[in-house]
């Protein structure tokens, strides 16, 4: 099914939203002028949109994007020069990207183009990074004398190991989406033009599944990949159990026995 492009939750000049597929959101930034730099006011209103979508139970799956040509270019960097410790602090980045990063649905990050700084931290933040073959990735803030701040060198170290992690933070230098691949900062390589299509066509799978049982998922992986092993494995069992008090539980496994499709309700 699709339907017409609704507005976003705040001004739709800098982030679109639209309603492609049922279950499915496409955020798209929209900064043509600025490459998309993640300016105060487009980090406000992916906070926002996130915030909504997450409380959305008819939006099973979110894909985000830049569109064909750009993800996300960094940080504004106009905006930081000049700014002291103390008003950088009082910016509490991590107050306004916590609706992403606390997302309980799945995203799926479609990426042309240039994800660098604060672009490419925004697609780690994602669940799924699908990567068209011109785009490249980097954290470049040592080479303005600073450090990502978003989340770049946690992220990105759980992702792609100490040494890779090492590589990009202290010399600054992108990768190309196939190393990024065989880094692990990437799921798969797309040509360019079918980047959006493919994260649209993985989004409309996931979201015909059980929403709950993806949900769980999504909680139990990033819960448990900095816990202890016996620990990780005590939430997924515990998560597996209470999905069994689901209609979906019942209807996926009755419609598996009749062998018909099964209609998933999130309940």
């Amino acid at each position: 099914m699709t339907d017409a492009p609704c507005p976003a939750p705040l001004p739709a000049d800098e982030l679109l939203l639209e309603r492609p597929a049922e279950g499915v959101a496409l955020l798209r930034m929209h900064r043509p002028e600025a490459t998309n730099a993640l300016s105060l006011g487009l980090q406000a209103r992916l906070s926002a949109a996130f915030t909504d979508l997450s409380a959305d139970d008819s939006v099973r799956v979110i894909v985000l994007t830049g569109g064909e040509q750009v993800f996300a270019a960094g940080g504004d960097i106009r905006s930081m020069e000049g700014c002291g410790p103390i008003e950088i602090l009082q910016r509490h980045t991590e107050r306004v990207w916590a609706p992403i990063e606390h997302c309980p649905k799945p995203v799926i990050a479609a990426v042309c183009g240039y994800a660098y700084g604060g672009g490419a931290e925004l697609a780690m933040h994602c669940d799924i990074i699908l990567a068209g073959q011109g785009a490249r990735f980097s954290q470049p803030e040592i080479r303005i004398g600073i450090m990502p701040g978003i989340g770049g060198t946690q992220r990105l170290v759980r992702a792609v190991g100490k040494f890779n992690a090492m590589r990009l933070l202290l010399t600054g230098q992108p990768v190309d989406a196939e190393e990024a691949r065989l880094m692990g900062l990437v799921s798969q390589v797309l040509p360019d033009e079918e980047v959006i299509p493919e994260a649209l066509k993985m989004a409309r799978l996931i979201a015909s599944m059980p929403p709950l049982a993806a949900q769980q998922i999504k909680e139990v992986v990033l819960a448990g990949v900095d816990a202890s092993l016996e620990a990780a494995l005590a939430l997924e069992r515990k998560a597996n159990q209470l999905l069994f008090a689901t209609r979906d539980q019942k209807e996926g496994m009755q419609a598996f026995i009749e062998k018909r499709r099964p209609k998933f309700e999130g309940r």
